[in-house]
Formats: structure tokens, sequence, C-alpha cells
């Protein structure tokens, strides 16, 4: 384990600056109520996936082209218990992929497959596999248990990130942004002004920030007088991220009335949530983000949880724009440099964690580039201390 508010790397250490995705690795394909009997097209890692349930509600992912000529399967129908017709020339496929019925032919071509992938339910999301199927453990699936939990409450969205999904995932390893970003609602000051810790162990990366005694922002504001009306006074408030390879980021967040033992595990004076966060990538600079916004107080009021997964969704509407805007200056700019501050080591770490994958799969690292440049890539080190 590493505990360090250092980027890693040192004086003079270079990283690609927008990476690529690895394949041996659970990704969120959906919703598990997106996923019906009529299939769905949803591209996963540059791969065009078909999705759809069995008679018997079991969900299947195919490679989103009919053997035959690449006809999109997923503008074709379910058959029989367990099959897809492809809408072209009507070849029928089961739920593992094989062919099982070929028009005008009673021989069927044993070559006739299209690639299924492993996949898992859990936690309201369909995870996909797209590398080797015999690693596909699905112990390895990263922590959503707050999703599912009858001790929390919420919902959440789905963002189309017109950018790569590390830029999502710098984002949210890093909050001072708040500060700038989201001013009116989330943001303040003591964001940039506190000390973190980062702390890296296998394939996960945690920062945790306190900021104690400080006036709550409006978005918590609001929701400590949901639980105790009337609320006034100071506050100690907590970001604890929780990092999981290759995209899954869990924040543990709130504020609780200032001294009342929350840095000691007491949160019982305050409310807490948990903002969830899984980012697949869908190309090298598009992405999907799911998200949702769980909490553990008020759990009967739908009025909160649509005001929760509102709120958020303004607050993640500017990040939507901000993060849209890097990407361009990204692709506009292929010969700049990244460089990097304290404030970025949780994020660094993550990058370390994503290259290593990649690199165990012996593919490149970084995603094609927009243009014909040099590679892009990102200077650290800065001395440890506060954020």
């Amino acid at each position: 384990m590493t505990a360090a508010n250092t980027v890693p790397g040192g004086q003079g250490t270079v990283t690609a600056k927008v990476l690529g995705h690895p394949l041996n690795a659970w990704y969120v394909a959906a919703w598990d109520h997106e996923v019906t009997r009529k299939p769905m097209s949803r591209r996963i890692a540059n791969r065009p996936l078909a999705l759809f349930r069995t008679e018997d509600g079991q969900a299947v992912a195919l490679a989103d082209a009919c053997w035959h000529r690449l006809a999109p399967l997923s503008m074709g129908k379910t058959v029989g218990r367990d099959g897809i017709q492809c809408p072209y020339h009507g070849i029928v496929y089961n739920s593992a992929g094989r062919c099982v019925s070929m028009p005008a032919q009673e021989t069927v071509n044993p070559s006739a497959t299209v690639p299924s992938f492993p996949v898992v339910e859990r936690d309201r999301f369909l995870w996909v596999w797209l590398g080797d199927p015999t690693q596909a453990d699905p112990d390895l699936i990263p922590d959503m248990s707050q999703m599912s939990s009858p001790e929390w409450a919420g919902d959440g969205e789905t963002i189309h990130a017109a950018c790569n999904y590390q830029l999502i995932l710098d984002n949210l390893m890093d909050l001072t942004h708040e500060e700038f970003v989201h001013s009116s609602s989330i943001g303040q000051e003591e964001l940039s002004e506190s000390e973190f810790e980062t702390t890296r162990d296998g394939n996960t990366v945690t920062v945790t920030r306190w900021m104690f005694n400080i006036d709550a922002p409006p978005f918590w504001l609001k929701n400590m007088r949901d639980k105790f009306p009337g609320f006034e006074g100071k506050v100690d408030r907590w970001q604890i991220i929780h990092f999981e390879a290759p995209g899954t980021i869990r924040i543990d967040v709130g504020v609780a009335k200032a001294g009342t033992g929350a840095f000691e595990g007491d949160r019982s004076q305050g409310v807490n949530g948990y903002v969830m966060n899984t980012i697949t990538p869908e190309t090298d600079r598009t992405s999907h983000y799911f998200w949702a916004f769980m909490r553990n107080y008020r759990l009967e009021s739908q009025l909160i949880t649509t005001q929760l997964r509102n709120g958020v969704h303004g607050v993640f509407g500017e990040d939507e724009a901000m993060l849209k805007a890097q990407q361009e200056a990204i692709d506009a700019n292929p010969d700049h440099e990244f460089y990097s501050l304290n404030i970025d080591a949780g994020g660094m770490w993550v990058r370390r964690i994503l290259e290593r994958m990649l690199a165990a799969e012996g593919r490149p690292q970084q995603a094609p580039a927009a243009a014909a440049a040099p590679a892009a890539h990102s200077r650290t080190a800065v001395p440890a201390g506060r954020a």
C-alpha cells in the first residue's frame, strides 16, 4: 500500500495523457432495465454489441454483426427461447452466438458463429467482459453494493460523454475542481485549502479529504435540512474517493454538525451519500458515464430521491460541458504536454494501474491520436503538501 500526496513517478516522469482501454476487465454495458427482449445496440470499447434477454430473462451480449454479411443483429428480433434473428437474411443465432438456422439450407455451416461475451447482472447494472473469457471472474466486478442495498436509496442516469474515459476518471479523482466548476452548488474555497491523503493498494486508489468547522455549501445545507429541519451552523465535510479498475469510482460524501464525531466514525448528526460512478469507454473519444446518488437517510422519500437526482444531473451537466471542451482542446493541440500538481496524485495512480493492465495485455497504452503528431505526455512531480 502506498500513502502519499505526491504525483507518482518522480521528476521528469512522463505518461500518455489519453489512454487506451483494457479489455480484460468488467465494464457496465447498460442499466438492468434497459435490456429487454427487444435487441438494443451499444458500443463498448470500440466493439458494437447486441444486447437482449432470453425468454427466461437471462441477459446476452453478442457481437453486433451477422457472420453472413455483417448486418447489425441489434436491428433483428428475438425468436424462440434464446435466439436472435438477423434482420437481413433471417439467420438465427442462440445465446452462445452459434448459428442454429439458415434460410433455404438444411445444413448449418459450422463456421457460422458470432462472438458471445460474458455478462453478469449485479447492482442494477449489466457488466460485460470483452477480453479473454477464461479470465472473466465475477469476483473482479467492482463493488457497487450501495446500488442494491436496502440500507441505501437513490437513482441515477447515463451521460453520453464526448471525451475519452480517462478524462472523466481524472475529473472524479480530484474534486478540487468543484470550487470552480460547481461554485453555486457544492463548491467552496476550503476544497483547495484542505489537506488530503492518497493511498493505493493493488488495483484500487483512495483519496481522502476532510474539511472541519466550515459553512455547508447550498447542496449540503438543503440535505441537512431535509434530515434536520431548520438546521443552522457549521459542519464537518468529507469526501472519500474509492477507485476500482478499470473505471468505477464510488465517492463517500457528506456533512455533519461540526464537532459531533463524524471524523471518528459517528455520522449520526449528519447526512451521508455515495456518488456512484462507473465509466465505460465507447470509443477512444466518447464514453458511457453511468452514475447515481445514493443516501442512507429518509429512505422513504421519493421526493428527496428525485430532487437529489435532478440536482446531481445539473452538477454533472457542468462537468460534461467542461470535459467536452477539454477533449476538443486536446485534439486541437496534439503536441501539448500535461503537467501535474499535487491534486493530480489520485488520477496519476489510476493511470499507472491502467498502463499496467494494458501492458499485461500486450496492447498500446495510448489511444490513437486525432491527427498525425508526436504522442502527448504528462510530466509529473511537485513536492508533497497541501492540495
